[in-house]
């Protein structure tokens, strides 16, 4: 099956009136003025694309700005979050409850209209956009996350007559199909079929260093042809403007589209109409001045006396234009809904435990526990722990990017999300196995548009050292806050023979340092199946960082893993007096413990501590991070197979940190940990140093 939503409450004719035109001249002044009061922003962008979002808001996208999660809407992304102008107008238009005062703080401190959009921040965004290529990317896991969730929720219906059948709507421009996420992400969402997609391509043939052609010649429709895509190529009218009524036979051709997402190339003119500002570089991210706002406010008929104007009655009739076709829209919804439920009362039941975050009752139950005296890799027991969530948690699905069988990412005996002409054995439009292939940067992306979507709790897996790759969606998923996990594997030079190519060493730190990401490195199984749990229970985005050798299960008690992974950190084994303190993750935990032993054959004290995930320890309360972490205890010494860079902060200046401070080499991984110093013997030694440094101090 193939996702064609019903087509949303528009009309096969445009109906356009003089209210329409002179709403448009509205929007282009505010965005010149939006600009010119604070003195910087992107104006040019915004007032060639005020009919375009007029168009989508106004006469065609499903949306109701009373209820801005409602379920049943489609979502708009504008990928290009420069132009959030675009964005912020059609919301205060449509009376999401943006005012005008709030385009008059357009860039200021505190203000709802921030440079570029911000999810959470502003109703009625839809995703944090602004770094190129980010936003259509997203929009495209939107595209798959709407179809998955249709397989959850009502996958009988006939295409086009589910209440969750709706469309993805996203603008981009010229920078956005540069950036190499694009294409990654677009060749994916062809082959997928993803014909709830639309993407309108504002071709302005602008960027900030002059005309594109500097850079970007390319046939676009012809390359998104190759990737499956319908395309549409719609010229501007002989003075520059939009050409409405061909874009939005273009819109309606994507609605009727059943099997391809759709590409739309718009031709545009940048700053439309200013007199001399229009078609130039200037005018993409420079305010325009004063003599150029008040000669454009004279072409647009309107007032150039007057600053972030709109015409109280005009705007009355907009919204209850839009007013009268949402509440049809929604009437039409509601009962479709209703009728729904009758007839799918379990299924009923999971979109209301879905819609309100709910886990499942029996998940904590469902987590593995390993019986120590075995040996597992960390990566190997995290696929254990994901087919256990899976049997119970329908809305949890994920995959790899080309490397499940390394990542161990599969949910087994679950079929493949394809679509249902797929050749491939075990596809399925609804399957819960994703295959992103070699594309990293598009995965984080995918799984922040799918996260965003709201229903359902998405993985994505690849080697620690491929998460550079895709660097750029974790922060924004950090910044976003959305439920993603991350699953990365071979996690140091652990991965052995592969080499310093594929040995991550400044990973950890690196991505430590994202603000608001949770990273995880289990030191065992049990601490693997307490990570996952852990990070389920929370609906922020976390990165779970796995080996790829067997390590040792620890003797502690799984009740006390749990509750010690929770809280970022625990004592896994003790003295009744330490005097030095062992702090290590993932691996090295092994090495600690061996260490502690050695040091109190030699008669002193050792407490290790386990430390999962610094940001959940660090999130505690003091008197805890105090009872685990001993202040009066200033000899310690961390030990983490990469970077050292910051366990400085954790170890003070009495302290020492064993680690990984170069590349690493290609060769079996205990003759590198034995090469690199990353030893028992070593940590030994670095004990006694730091009971010395302590003393004298």
């Amino acid at each position: 099956m193939t996702s064609n939503p019903a087509r949303p409450a528009g009309s096969d004719s445009l109906v356009w009136s003089g209210d329409d035109d002179r709403a448009v001249a509205y929007l282009r002044a505010l965005a010149a003025d939006s600009v010119q009061r604070v003195g910087n922003g992107h104006p040019g962008t915004a007032m060639s694309l005020a009919p375009v979002a007029y168009l989508l808001f106004q006469k065609l996208m499903r949306h109701d700005p009373r209820d801005p999660t409602w379920v049943g809407r489609d979502r708009f992304v504008l990928s290009g979050g420069h132009t959030s102008l675009t964005l912020y107008s059609q919301l205060f238009l449509s009376d999401y409850g943006l005012s005008m005062a709030d385009l008059e703080a357009f860039r200021t401190s505190g203000s709802r209209t921030p440079g570029h959009p911000e999810h959470g921040h502003t109703a009625g965004v839809e995703a944090t956009t602004g770094p190129l290529g980010q936003g259509l990317s997203m929009a495209v896991g939107m595209a798959m996350a709407a179809r998955y969730e249709r397989g959850l929720l009502d996958p009988q219906a006939p295409v086009g007559a589910s209440p969750f059948d709706h469309r993805v709507w996203a603008i981009a421009g010229d920078g956005d199909l540069e950036e190499g996420i694009t294409s990654e992400a677009s060749s994916l969402a062809g082959l997928q079929q993803l014909a709830a997609l639309c993407v309108i391509y504002d071709d302005n043939h602008i960027s900030i260093e002059g005309d594109t052609a500097l850079a970007f010649d390319e046939d676009v429709c012809l390359r998104y042809e190759a990737y499956g895509w319908a395309t549409h190529r719609v010229d501007q009218r002989p003075d520059g403007s939009v050409d409405v009524p061909a874009l939005y036979a273009a819109l309606l051709a994507s609605v009727a589209e059943t099997r391809r997402p759709t590409l739309i190339q718009l031709r545009t003119t940048i700053a439309w109409p200013a007199p001399n500002a229009r078609n130039t570089a200037k005018s993409h991210g420079s305010a325009l001045g004063e003599d150029e706002v008040r000669a454009t406010k004279e072409l647009l008929g309107l007032n150039p006396d007057e600053h972030f104007a709109f015409d109280t009655d005009l705007l009355a009739r907009v919204r209850e234009n839009l007013r009268h076709r949402v509440d049809v829209a929604r009437s039409e919804w509601d009962a479709s809904l209703a009728k729904w439920r009758t007839a799918q009362p379990d299924r009923s039941r999971l979109l209301d435990r879905l819609l309100s975050h709910e886990l499942p009752a029996e998940l904590d139950s469902s987590f593995p526990a390993f019986a120590p005296g075995q040996s597992i890799a960390t990566r190997k027991a995290s696929g254990e722990v994901i087919n256990a969530v899976a049997a119970v948690m329908p809305e949890f699905w994920g995959g790899s990017a080309d490397l499940a069988e390394s990542n161990n990412t599969t949910i087994e005996g679950a079929a493949s999300f394809l679509p249902a002409d797929s050749d491939v054995p075990g596809a399925s439009p609804y399957g819960r196995v994703l295959h992103f292939g070699i594309r990293e940067h598009a995965m984080g992306a995918i799984l922040n548009g799918i996260a965003l979507s709201g229903l359902t709790r998405p993985f994505g897996g690849t080697f620690l050292v491929f998460s550079d790759y895709m660097r750029g969606a974790v922060r924004l998923s950090a910044l976003m806050q959305t439920p993603v996990t991350f699953v990365w594997t071979h996690d140091s030079i652990g991965l052995g023979e592969d080499g310093p190519t594929h040995q991550p060493v400044e990973h950890l730190w690196s991505l430590r340092a994202i603000p608001g990401l949770a990273v995880v490195r289990p030191a065992d199984a049990n601490e693997t199946s307490a990570a996952w749990r852990e990070i389920l229970h929370h609906r922020t985005p976390a990165g779970i960082v796995l080996t790829r050798q067997n390590l040792p299960v620890m003797s502690t008690d799984v009740d006390a893993v749990r509750s010690g992974v929770a809280r970022g950190a625990y004592i896994v084994a003790d003295s009744d007096a330490p005097q030095v303190q062992l702090l290590a993750t993932g691996s090295e935990v092994q090495l600690a413990l061996a260490a502690a032993a050695v040091l109190e054959g030699q008669g002193i004290g050792a407490r290790v501590i386990s430390m999962p995930c610094l940001e959940w320890f660090d999130a505690q309360e003091p008197a805890y991070r105090d009872s685990v972490l001993l202040p009066s205890v200033r000899a310690r010494v961390a030990v983490e197979a990469g970077a050292t860079l910051g366990w400085w902060r954790y170890v003070g200046d009495a302290g020492r940190v064993i680690g990984l401070d170069h590349f690493g080499a290609s060769a079996d991984y205990q003759v590198l940990f034995h090469e690199f110093g990353i030893t028992t013997e070593n940590i030994v030694t670095a004990a006694r140093d730091s009971i010395a440094a302590a003393s004298r101090h």
